[in-house]
């Protein structure tokens, strides 16, 4: 088989593979504001980060009542991160989430904002979404 035939025939479907790769981007970030993205589609080995204001200062944290465990697998503890130009004792920063899109299916990412002493108040945001993995 002469090599001509077979290379024309390869650097397409090398360009087809590629640009196949490159739409699906391989990392998502979601934040309060992208609520608007839920449900969420994500597929297995794509990674997930979750970004909410939060303040602990006063005594208000997020916590995780669902983690779409069966779909998502955690990559680490919340991380606090506290803007370094905001100069202002108390102000609010934000906490971050990393997930990584495992098994296919369907799970729900919910996580409230309260303080945890008070477990019968009404949380001063949620933050809920679907989420499917294909």
């Amino acid at each position: 088989m002469p090599a001509a035939p077979f290379a024309r025939w390869l650097l397409p479907a090398a360009l087809t593979l590629l640009s196949a790769c490159s739409q699906t981007p391989s990392h998502v970030s979601l934040d309060q504001e992208a609520k608007n993205h839920c449900p969420l589609s994500l597929y297995r080995g794509q990674e997930l980060t979750l970004s909410l204001r939060s303040n602990p200062s006063t005594g208000f944290r997020w916590e995780v009542k669902e983690a779409a465990s069966g779909v998502l697998k955690s990559l680490g503890p919340e991380v606090y991160s506290h803007p370094e130009d905001a100069g202002l004792v108390g102000s609010a920063g934000q906490s971050t989430w990393r997930y990584k899109a495992q098994n296919p299916g369907n799970g729900r990412l919910l996580m409230v904002y309260q303080q945890p002493w008070e477990p019968n108040v009404a949380p001063a945001s949620t933050f809920d979404c679907t989420i499917r993995v294909e």
